[in-house]
């Protein structure tokens, strides 16, 4: 029998989501009968205590009990209970400064530490996330962005909406100009915003088609990394390569940028992988771009024009390309920017849901199965006080030395 135990989100500004629906903890405890669950209670979550009551399941302040804990958000050190395994997104994989202490403590607490964000199979990639719901909401509001900077049409706040049909029903309801969309991202984040503008009907069209025809409709086209980025030597070899020797690429995504109205950043940026457009790019008079939604949101980096990340509260402003710096989204030289680096956040119940499915499926039968695929072994970053030796890169970072 293993005890996991659903912790409450504690982290300011709160966090509505959850590992598991009610509906979620039903199916886990059918396929794996040897698993149950206390669930923490929580006025933030999405889901009510009394809905996980209702689907049979303890809600309880005490947690002492459980094996494994698992929340979304990073635990704050007070609430960090010894001896057990959690669950939850650390952010410290990459040395970040504000959670050095954060991991400090899980050392010194004898906590088995697994982050969500190295859950990953034995290729390198990602089993579980909420890249899918960024996708979808980041989609959502950079049309809402477009509405407000051209005082074109009104939409409201996706957080004010109870799921992605919700945002459809709305996007139904307005009238795009003949705009033509650029998409960069092929992961579950380029596939939710895929999902968004197939349900808004707009005409999907090849490379060619986009760069060179003109179109009485809205149109998009959804890119991969060879079609923005280039050999230096002009030879095209695969994107394998574009990965392995990215210092051997510059950027292509200009002969875009010079045909496109708005554009959807749902890629994920390597090291070392050229640009996508850059500040000089953004003042030539052939760059046509006049909106970005900026899911990946990365600072100051492959998009140029995401100077800092905006806010669910505030998620829209004006980038001014001449004097690089922001300015009100209205202003006609502006380049209206969306860039909140929450998205998921705004769509809590289908996040969720979502989240515990792929947890179910990648996860949970690690714990049943002597973890035959080496899921736990791979995530898990502490032990016995130690990090363990696929993290022992971070010790440096864990004493303070860089």
């Amino acid at each position: 029998m293993t005890k996991f135990g659903v912790i409450k989100e504690r982290k300011n500004p709160p966090d509505r989501r959850v590992v598991f629906s009610p509906d979620g903890l039903k199916s886990v405890v059918t396929k794996f009968p040897q698993a149950s669950f206390i669930v923490e209670p929580s006025h933030v979550r999405v889901f009510d205590d009394s809905e996980y009551e209702k689907a049979g399941f303890t809600v309880s302040d005490d947690l002492s009990d459980c094996d494994v804990l698992l929340g979304v958000k990073e635990v704050p050190i007070a609430a960090l209970l010894p001896n057990k395994k959690y669950f939850f997104f650390s952010h410290t994989i990459k040395k970040q400064t504000y959670n050095r202490d954060l991991l400090k403590a899980i050392l010194e607490k004898n906590i088995e530490l697994y982050d969500h964000e190295v859950i990953v199979g034995q290729h390198g990639f990602r089993l579980i996330g909420f890249g899918k719901y960024a996708g979808i909401v980041g989609t959502y509001n950079g049309f809402r962005a477009w509405g407000l900077k051209f005082n074109s049409f009104t939409l409201p706040k996706a957080e004010t909406l109870n799921d992605q049909k919700a945002l459809e029903s709305e996007l139904s309801k307005i009238k795009l100009p003949n705009i033509k969309i650029v998409l960069t991202g092929n992961g579950k984040v380029g596939g939710g915003a895929k999902e968004i503008l197939d349900a808004m009907n707009i005409r999907q069209v090849a490379v060619d088609e986009y760069l060179n025809a003109t179109f009485d409709e809205p149109v998009y086209v959804q890119i991969d990394v060879l079609d923005y980025n280039k050999r230096k030597d002009g030879r095209t070899i695969d994107k394998s390569d574009f990965y392995t020797n990215p210092q051997e690429y510059e950027g292509d995504f200009m002969r875009f940028a010079e045909v496109s109205d708005m554009y959807i950043a749902g890629h994920f940026f390597g090291d070392g992988a050229p640009y996508i457009f850059t500040r000089e790019d953004a003042k030539s008079e052939d760059f046509n771009i006049k909106l970005v939604a900026d899911i990946s949101c990365d600072i100051d980096g492959p998009v140029a024009t995401t100077i800092r990340s905006s806010t669910i509260a505030d998620p829209i402003y004006g980038y001014n390309p001449q004097t690089e710096t922001e300015t009100d989204v209205t202003d006609p030289n502006a380049i209206g920017v969306m860039a909140v680096d929450n998205l998921p956040c705004e769509l809590p119940k289908d996040a969720s849901t979502g989240f515990g499915d792929m947890f179910l499926e990648h996860v949970i039968p690690a714990f049943f199965n002597d973890d035959k695929d080496g899921i736990l072994e791979r995530a898990r970053m502490t032990k016995d006080g130690k990090l363990t030796e696929r993290y022992s890169y971070l010790q440096d970072y864990v004493e303070g030395k860089e």
